[in-house]
Order: C-alpha cells, then sequence, then structure tokens
C-alpha cells in the first residue's frame, strides 16, 4: 500500500470564510506538494485530502477513485460548507474531465479547474478570487 495522508480537511496559513478550497488525492507525495505550494504562496487556503488509497491523482482517476461520484459526495460530507460563505472548488488541472460530473454532482458549486503542476499553485491562488 502506497503512504497515505489520512483523508480530511487540512488549513494552511490560518483561512477563513473566504478562503479557496482545493481538493487533491492522499498520496503523500502529492500532499506534501500541494500543501508545500500553498503555504509557499502565503494565500489562506483549504485543502481537502480525498482518500484514493494513496495513490495519486492520475493513477486514482483512472481507477475510477478520484472521480466526479466519489468527490462528490466527500465533499457534501466533509463539513467544507460549514467553513466557507462561498461554493467554489478547485480541482487538479489532470481531471478537467471530471468537471462536468462534479457540475451535477455539486450543483450549488463553482467546478474551477487548477493548475496541473503544482509549481503553477502560488500563481493560481495570488489571481484567485472568492
Amino acid at each position: 500500500r502506497p503512504l497515505a495522508t489520512t483523508q480530511g480537511i487540512y488549513e494552511t496559513n490560518n483561512p477563513d470564510e473566504n478562503s479557496p478550497v482545493l481538493i487533491t488525492s492522499n498520496f503523500s507525495l502529492t500532499y506534501f506538494i500541494v500543501s508545500g505550494e500553498i503555504e509557499t504562496s502565503k494565500v489562506p487556503s483549504w485543502l481537502l485530502i480525498k482518500d484514493t488509497e494513496g495513490l495519486s491523482v492520475m493513477t486514482s482517476w483512472a481507477a475510477g477513485k478520484f472521480v466526479a461520484d466519489a468527490i462528490g459526495p466527500f465533499v457534501k460530507k466533509s463539513g467544507i460548507v460549514d467553513k466557507v460563505k462561498h461554493r467554489k472548488l478547485i480541482i487538479p488541472g489532470y481531471i478537467a474531465a471530471e468537471s462536468g460530473g462534479l457540475e451535477e454532482e455539486l450543483p450549488d458549486w463553482e467546478i474551477m479547474v487548477g493548475p496541473r503542476e503544482g509549481a503553477h499553485i502560488p500563481g493560481y491562488l495570488k489571481a484567485w478570487k472568492p
């Protein structure tokens, strides 16, 4: 079994009700890269970590573990709606194909496709508006 980060909501840079919400898989390397880039951005953010059995974004997507019908129920049950005023979810660029399905799963949410590479997260977040 690959190294995995615990599923849940992670806070970076003291987020508030207007901070962006990102989601990624629970592959530990992905978590450390994404959370590190969020921290580097200095943008207060919420990071949702979805249990994908420790698989990377692309591998878990291909295996059907990081797809709209798995992500939607997780977002609803995660408790993030109690923490933010907006309904905007930033998904990894590599699963852009899931945005339509997520709009169906999460009709009250705006699904935003984030960057494909972690190194582009700081620039993306600095341009983000609630």
